[in-house]
């Protein structure tokens, strides 16, 4: 039983690692994730200061969480697009969009969110 425990600990803590590692990677060599970030902490202290209820707090840092997931999952469809070949091809762009799309629609639902909340 020991054993187990150890080996899920080791699991545990190289996880944690290993996401610290793409995260740091991410901020280094990604504007975007920067600038996200950062309209991120806006958001959250927007969200802090105006009164909502814990319901709709929690859906606006988590939608802002949300942006940064779709960016990171982005930057690692672009990097590997790029690390498999350098040519132009029109799936590898379609790809590329694709992801980019993703971050966008997370933006969009951060925003609707905000509206229908400040609106409503």
């Amino acid at each position: 039983m020991n054993g187990w425990i150890g080996a899920e600990l080791r699991r545990l803590r190289n996880t944690v690692l290993w996401s610290w590692q793409g995260w740091c990677s991410a901020w280094r060599n990604e504007k975007s994730i920067r600038q996200w970030s950062l309209v991120n902490l806006a958001s959250a202290a927007l969200a802090f200061a105006v009164p909502l209820t814990g319901g709709e707090r929690a859906l606006i840092l988590a939608l802002g969480l949300m942006i940064l997931v779709a960016e990171l999952v982005n930057t690692a469809i672009e990097e590997t697009i790029d690390y498999i070949s350098t040519e132009h091809d029109p799936r590898a762009g379609r790809a590329k969009d694709a992801g980019s799309a993703a971050v966008a629609v997370a933006a969009i639902a951060g925003g609707v969110a905000w509206l229908v909340i400040l609106l409503g």
